[in-house]
């Protein structure tokens, strides 16, 4: 029972990421230019993170968090508004 538990705890996280993810994404780009693939990503990676979270039972609910917030920060870094925020800080 305490393994579902965690397993869907972790899987309302990654929802939970990948949707503010892709409202932060149309929010701050034109419509056009939404990061389809960046976003597919994320759900791949999220795939495989509540899968390893199911499959094994030591990795702690914290971790497996924990990491796919890494991976999607990791991913927000290379979209089109990001890269243009960072190449305006530059010059």
């Amino acid at each position: 029972m305490k393994k579902t538990v965690s397993t869907l705890i972790v899987t309302i996280a990654v929802v939970l990421l990948t949707a503010t993810f892709s409202f932060a994404e149309y929010a701050a780009g034109a419509g056009d230019a939404f990061p389809y693939f960046q976003l597919g990503c994320l759900i791949v990676g999220g795939l495989i993170i509540v899968s390893l979270k199911h499959k094994y039972e030591k990795i702690y609910l914290g971790e497996a968090v924990g990491a796919f917030a890494l991976y999607t920060v990791l991913v927000a870094l290379f979209t089109s508004p990001v890269v243009n925020v960072v190449k305006t800080l530059v010059s």
